[in-house]
């Protein structure tokens, strides 16, 4: 079983796509006087020791009451556990927004918000996105305690956004309305499959339809420098018929409109868990001429509303328990390695990952950045008509 070494958005409840939960009324953003301790602010604290201890934290957080966030579904990478689990161990409410908005969604909505109390206070991104809300000093630094465990690489350095969970792009497979499930890309291209591949979002906003891009790229003579041959791919499964421009969801895959789904391995094999009990046989297959690997990066908003709240889930996040909840969903944590040392890893959840051989690579900033560059440019063309 590969454990992700380097750097770059599972499923263990129902399938119910979460309901948006109302954020406060617009306005100004709260008086964060009471998030403090021994006159250090929550807001400019980049570690829990700089604000006075975790208990000082978890003080200053309960006394905030309430964390908004933004793009979590509940059935994405087990988070429904892992809102429940913060809520029920601090008493903190999350107020989660717009549950199936993209990595793009959650950096629109830090940047109209600015200095409101409705502006999210974490987010999770997408790599290239996180890289790109560092760029634009939308972040704070701060270093969870874990921090010193998280692989070189899978961090910036100056600690405004870290990887946190990750996967393979798969392709999921309803095979019940399918006679024979592909496990290539090469496989999509068939007649066979005319009006049923479909993606989880628009590359060009989704950190997991940015990753089916790519791999689509390494199938296809492309490389982390070159992902154009994967728009040529998609463009030629629109041109045969192939790609369905409806973006893949529990809700349309039980529809019968999204019976193939390119998506991270851990998305889809919790589809195969929560179907099963429906009467679907969703297989799942990791594509041999595609291997594209990447994690999701969590970061705090430089000015946000909760800033005790906002540490405070990164540290649950980052804790034995919340790593352990991840894996759970079938998605990779990155203090995965550091947990197996240390004898804290859930080794009856390791066990039930999707196999994958051999050791993932990750694309560079400046290739992730050139690569969004280009997507940008042509996905549109690609799909369109």
């Amino acid at each position: 079983m590969p454990v992700f070494q380097p750097r770059t958005a599972v499923l263990t409840g129902g399938l119910t796509l979460a309901a948006a939960l109302a954020l406060s009324a617009c306005g100004a953003a709260p008086d964060n006087a009471a998030a403090t301790a021994d006159g250090k602010s929550a807001a400019t604290a980049t570690s829990a020791a700089d604000f006075g201890g975790l208990d000082a934290l978890v003080k200053a957080a309960k006394k905030e009451g309430t964390l908004h966030a933004i793009a979590l579904p509940r059935d994405w990478a087990n988070y429904g556990a892992l809102i429940d689990g913060f809520q029920k161990k601090y008493g903190i409410k999350v107020q989660v927004e717009n549950p199936d908005g993209a990595s793009q969604d959650e950096i629109n909505a830090v940047t109209s918000r600015k200095g409101q109390d409705r502006a999210p206070d974490v987010l999770d991104l997408g790599g290239s996105f996180g890289l790109s809300a560092a760029q634009q000093g939308l972040l704070a630094p701060y270093k969870v305690a874990a921090f010193a465990d998280i692989p070189e690489g899978q961090k910036d350095p100056q600690a405004r956004w870290y990887n946190d969970y990750g996967g393979y792009v798969s392709i999921g497979c309803d095979a019940k309305r399918v006679k024979e499930c592909p496990t290539t890309f090469k496989d999509l291209l068939k007649p066979q499959y005319k009006g049923q591949v479909a993606l989880n979002g628009n590359p060009t906003k989704s950190g997991s339809a940015f990753g089916g891009v790519y791999a689509a790229a390494l199938a296809n003579g492309g490389s982390f420098d070159d992902i154009q041959p994967g728009l040529d791919f998609f463009a030629k499964l629109k041109a045969n018929g192939n790609f369905t421009p409806v973006e893949s969801s529990p809700a349309t895959v039980e529809q019968g409109e999204t019976p193939i789904s390119i998506d991270w391995d851990y998305l889809n094999a919790g589809y195969a868990d929560e179907f099963r009990s429906k009467g679907l046989d969703w297989k799942v297959a990791v594509p041999a001429d595609g291997k594209f690997a990447q994690y999701y990066s969590q970061a705090i908003n430089k000015d946000a509303p909760h800033p005790a709240a906002a540490r405070l889930w990164q540290e649950y996040l980052y804790s034995a328990e919340g790593q352990n909840l991840w894996l759970k969903g079938y998605s990779r944590p990155v203090l995965m390695p550091a947990m197996d040392k240390a004898g804290t890893l859930d080794k009856s959840a390791a066990a039930k990952l999707p196999a994958v051989s051999g050791t993932p690579e990750f694309p560079t900033e400046a290739q992730q950045n050139k690569a969004k560059e280009v997507l940008g440019q042509g996905w549109g063309k690609a799909v369109s008509g």
